[in-house]
């Protein structure tokens, strides 16, 4: 199902998800970014029209769903982006591409042309996720 395209209430609909204000707001955000956000920035961009326990929650249930998913951040903070075609099924996503944080603007984009290397790990460890964050230039920064 391809995130991007589809009309929000149909999302949420195929999720087994009721149409809440906040649910569409939220989503609304996420398919007109065209990079990550941070919980503090749907705060900032919904107008305070729902509490920090709302967006919380429903972020939750979209990465439960398989709507979004996490990037991880140097800091140890969480960002969330949307999914694409392939990247999920509920609650085990497919998320095999590199995360890119640019250095200037503090964009985080998904590459989703490029894949996630192979780890070879010793016998014995199992990979649960993994995670590829590239930092640099962006290329609408760079000069």
């Amino acid at each position: 199902m391809n995130m991007e395209t589809l009309p929000i209430d149909e999302i949420l609909k195929r999720n087994q998800l009721s149409v809440t204000d906040s649910r569409k707001k939220i989503l609304e955000l996420f398919k007109e970014h065209n990079g990550a956000l941070a919980h503090s920035d749907i705060e900032k961009k919904t107008d305070e029209k729902f509490d920090r326990v709302t967006i919380y929650r429903t972020l939750q249930t979209f990465v439960e769903k398989g709507i979004i998913h996490t990037i991880p951040t140097p800091d140890n903070a969480v960002l969330y982006a949307l999914c694409k075609d392939g990247c999920s099924s509920t609650g085990h996503h497919h998320d095999n591409h590199v995360h890119f944080v640019c250095d200037h603007c503090n964009v985080t984009y998904c590459l989703d042309s490029v894949v996630t290397p192979e780890v070879k790990l010793p016998q014995g460890f199992k990979p649960k996720v993994i995670d590829v964050v590239v930092t640099g230039i962006c290329n609408n920064c760079e000069v």
